[in-house]
């Protein structure tokens, strides 16, 4: 069986707009898309995907928040994890979520049964999938200190490993898990905290975004990881590159490492963006920062 056999299932299409799946709202096709609702789903593809003569690269989509699709497309196998991963069960002193579940409805969901720990999640608009790939945090706290365990599916093999923070090797913005594997669920643990004391910790951090992020614009988030001992938004501000444009994409002038886009804005306006306010803070200052966003497809470098 093929990725083509899986087709009059609905399993998978052809040549899909996933574009609108993402913050920005702009980018080409995926050659292969799938949304795969269950564990039984994701083995038949796999599965698919491995009798394929040339077996198409694959990128997982979350809620699409740190993510820029190519113009062009991709030519690949886009999964969207949806279905049975979006459940969230409660245990004694801990929480098991599907890795598409919204980092912000976690959080929420930890407060309404009177457990703490995760509050800082309700300003990420992430996955939890995407939070231990990427060890997201923010406010004082990050993934690593919750996590207990990640269920990661090998996508070359299907092989399922639960692995603990430490074998996943979680820095800051980093874990081991590469391209080839695809979290699945996790397990976090939780502390005792009344709902009320949950719920104001959350309006804080809500309130605090609302003050010193760009809200009601298309931007895809953080766009370079914090330096060691730095802001990425106070170099660029520094630099004054706040309002430096490209296309139809700016440097947010409420911070500087958000980068907005209007109407007219495409995929390769971002990366340009991105690609000047890099060479241009390592020129002036020597820092080299690294994007978080992420680029996926060809760019006008030629870059994948």
């Amino acid at each position: 069986m093929s990725l083509a056999d899986l087709i009059p299932s609905g399993l998978v299409r052809r040549d899909h707009s996933f574009s609108g799946s993402t913050t920005y709202k702009f980018g080409g096709p995926a050659a292969w898309y799938a949304e795969v609702d269950s564990d039984k789903d994701l083995e038949q593809l796999l599965d698919a995907r491995r009798l394929e003569t040339n077996p198409p690269p694959v990128f997982v989509l979350g809620k699409g928040s740190n993510v820029v699709i190519a113009d062009a497309g991709y030519a690949g196998l886009v999964i969207k994890l949806s279905g049975d991963f979006n459940l969230i069960a409660s245990e004694e002193d801990a929480v098991v979520a599907g890795a598409a579940v919204s980092l912000p409805r976690l959080a929420r969901f930890c407060a309404a049964h009177d457990r703490g720990g995760l509050e800082f999640y309700v300003g990420i608009p992430g996955t939890v999938g995407g939070a231990v790939v990427m060890n997201a945090g923010g406010h004082g706290s990050n993934t690593a200190e919750w996590l207990i365990e990640a269920t990661v599916v090998d996508i070359d093999t299907g092989a399922v490993q639960i692995d603990d923070p430490a074998s996943l090797g979680l820095a800051y913005r980093h874990s081991r898990i590469g391209p080839g594997e695809i979290v699945v669920r996790a397990r976090f643990r939780t502390i005792a905290r009344p709902a009320a004391e949950g719920e104001r910790l959350m309006r804080e951090i809500t309130a605090w975004r609302r003050e010193h992020q760009p809200g009601g614009t298309f931007n895809a988030g953080s766009v370079f990881k914090n330096p060691p001992g730095d802001a990425a938004g106070r170099i660029i501000d520094a630099a004054g590159l706040k309002g430096l444009r490209c296309g139809g994409v700016s440097v947010s002038e409420r911070h500087a490492n958000f980068f907005v886009a209007d109407g007219e804005a495409k995929a390769q306006d971002v990366y340009d963006l991105v690609m000047q306010v890099k060479s241009t803070i390592e020129q002036e200052t020597g820092v080299e920062l690294e994007p978080e966003i992420r680029f996926i497809g060809e760019f006008g470098d030629g870059r994948d």
